[in-house]
């Protein structure tokens, strides 16, 4: 089973739940592959930093599930970010891509073109939080 790591990044003013997420050119969670031997939130901080370029000063393993993606194991860590943090800001990940990011409030509607699985993971983090 391959296993995956996905940060909670929430907004570090608290209030309303805001949720970090690529806007462009898809909207999606960050998530990376887990290696042998590592820890879920260690990936999943060091993934929000490389992909989406927040730093994490904490991290806290929230829970798994395995029904993000058929034969996927998905860690969620719920990553406390260093402020300050701008509304919308880009970062070019690992591969060189360029990506927008912004928040997504948790209680609000999902963003248009938002694949089923990132739904999946979106859902399990509102009913986790």
């Amino acid at each position: 089973m391959k296993l995956v790591a996905c940060p909670v990044a929430l907004h570090p003013d608290g209030a309303p739940r805001r949720l970090a997420i690529a806007t462009h050119p898809q909207p999606a969670l960050v998530h990376a592959d887990i290696a042998p031997d590592a820890r879920p939130e260690n990936t999943a901080a060091q993934a929000l930093y490389a992909i989406g370029g927040l730093e994490t000063r904490a991290a806290l393993l929230l829970g798994t599930s395995d029904d993000i993606i058929a034969g996927e194991r998905w860690h969620f860590a719920l990553c406390r970010t260093v402020p300050p943090v701008r509304a919308q800001w880009q970062n070019a990940g690992p591969d060189g891509t360029l990506q927008r990011f912004g928040w997504l409030a948790l209680d609000g509607p999902l963003p248009d073109g938002l694949t089923a699985p990132h739904s999946r993971a979106i859902d399990w983090i509102k009913a986790a939080l």
